[in-house]
């Protein structure tokens, strides 16, 4: 199974700001679209991501004034990304070893997608039932 089905299933919706965008905006649009991490672009082009995890780091490092500053200060440039085409195996691996929890999809170079370890664990866990109910209808039959 790869990162299409997911996205297929789950939807191509992405959540995602410009580099301006102040972090106390961020903060506010995760908790309104109750999400975990939001992309930061440029039209189409993923320039990098804010997540929970960096916005606790910049209040940690810089206090309250953190929230004034705008999301490419604080946000991770150097993002990780996947196809479509990848496998949720490999992805899922890719995102353990890193110690991440979003992955954004892209094509080319603009974003197709975002999953989440989360997204990747169900489909993982949904194939793994299929995959031992076959072996049972199998077993059944024979």
């Amino acid at each position: 199974m790869t990162i299409a089905t997911i996205l297929n299933q789950k939807g191509r919706e992405v959540f995602k700001t410009n580099p301006a965008t102040t972090l106390v905006e961020v903060v506010k649009m995760l908790r309104d679209k109750g999400v975990g991490a939001i992309l930061v672009a440029e039209g189409e082009t993923l320039c990098g991501i804010l997540s929970e995890r960096d916005i606790v780091r910049a209040l940690s490092n810089h206090g309250g004034s953190a929230l004034l500053r705008p999301a490419s200060e604080f946000m991770t440039k150097d993002v990780m990304t996947c196809s479509e085409d990848e496998t949720i195996v490999s992805v899922m691996s890719r995102m353990t070893t890193g110690r991440f929890r979003h992955m954004p999809v892209v094509k080319g170079r603009k974003i197709a997608g975002l999953v989440s370890i989360g997204d990747v664990v169900k489909f993982r866990i949904e194939e793994t039932e299929r995959e031992a109910e076959d072996m049972r209808a199998y077993i059944a039959a024979g």
